[in-house]
């Protein structure tokens, strides 16, 4: 009986040590995201345990809970797909990234928390990150519009899907205020797309425009140039969120403006710096 104690005693202690030389770590490029927003988290994984680790044999060999500070429930509307075996070898660590957003529903202002878990099969245990930290947020509105979506061949006698275009600003630390695209239903219940279009200086007023094929236009003033007049960046999204072109626009006499032809074509009058089409989402 004796044995048997000392033996399992024995057990837990080589666990406890070994469980901490291998520490999981949750980490996020910001600490504040708008509801909808793409929510970019890694979790690193450092072996200093002596010993080879197998991870990802199950499918649930990490999960993660998020849950608000301050207590209550957050939806998670499906498992986190996280497949795939790896060897981590004693001295190495692992990198897992992955946009938690679609899975987990967190529309509420407030303070939230997050926490990784790792199921180590070797041992048979989990390891749990210390929690992370962050705020959803909302942010003020500069502009709406509903719009239709372009109907196919075919389909024109039936009224087309109606969504909604919304221009947000959110303030984050040190003062810089980011300007965002939003895409969702004409109630804002379902939210297609959040997406960070960039810094926005603080006078600066976005123009916005939306074309013939419901594509949303905005030009904004960004960051300072050389001589310190505002630089211009230029971005079309599709009816999706999705951005289809980015340009870099030079204040030299006069300030960048959208402008619309006699056929409906919307184009910038200014001097563009750079240029990238079908730029990357």
């Amino acid at each position: 009986m004796q044995k048997a104690a000392l033996a399992l005693l024995c057990f837990g202690l080589a666990f406890c040590a070994a469980r901490g030389q291998v520490t999981v770590e949750v980490t996020q490029p910001q600490d504040q995201f708008l509801p909808g927003e793409a929510m970019p988290t890694a979790v690193r994984v450092k072996n200093l345990s002596g010993q080879a680790l197998h991870l990802g044999e199950a499918p649930d060999w990490l999960t993660f809970t998020l849950e608000p500070v301050d207590g209550g429930v957050v939806v998670q509307n499906a498992d986190v797909p996280v497949v795939g075996e790896f060897d981590l070898p004693s001295s190495k660590v692992a990198t897992k990234r992955l946009d938690l957003a679609p899975y987990f529903s967190m529309t509420k202002p407030g303070r939230y928390r997050i926490i990784a878990t790792v199921k180590v099969k070797n041992w048979d245990r989990e390891l749990k990150s210390d929690p992370l930290r962050f705020n959803i947020i909302h942010g003020a509105v500069l502009w709406s519009q509903e719009f239709g979506l372009p109907t196919a061949s075919g389909l024109a006698d039936r009224p087309p899907e109606v969504r909604k275009y919304i221009l947000q600003q959110a303030n984050y630390l040190k003062g810089q205020i980011r300007l965002y695209v939003r895409v969702t239903d004409p109630s804002e219940a379902r939210i297609f797309r959040v997406v960070n279009i960039g810094v926005l200086r603080s006078f600066s007023q976005p123009e916005h425009q939306i074309d013939s094929s419901s594509n949303l236009h905005v030009l904004y003033a960004s960051g300072p140039q050389r001589d310190g007049t505002p630089g211009y960046l230029y971005s079309v999204f599709n009816p999706d969120g999705e951005l289809i072109t980015r340009q870099s626009y030079e204040y030299v006499d006069s300030r960048p403006r959208l402008k619309v032809d006699a056929d409906g074509k919307i184009t910038v009058a200014g001097k563009p710096v750079s240029l990238t089409s079908n730029a990357p989402h």
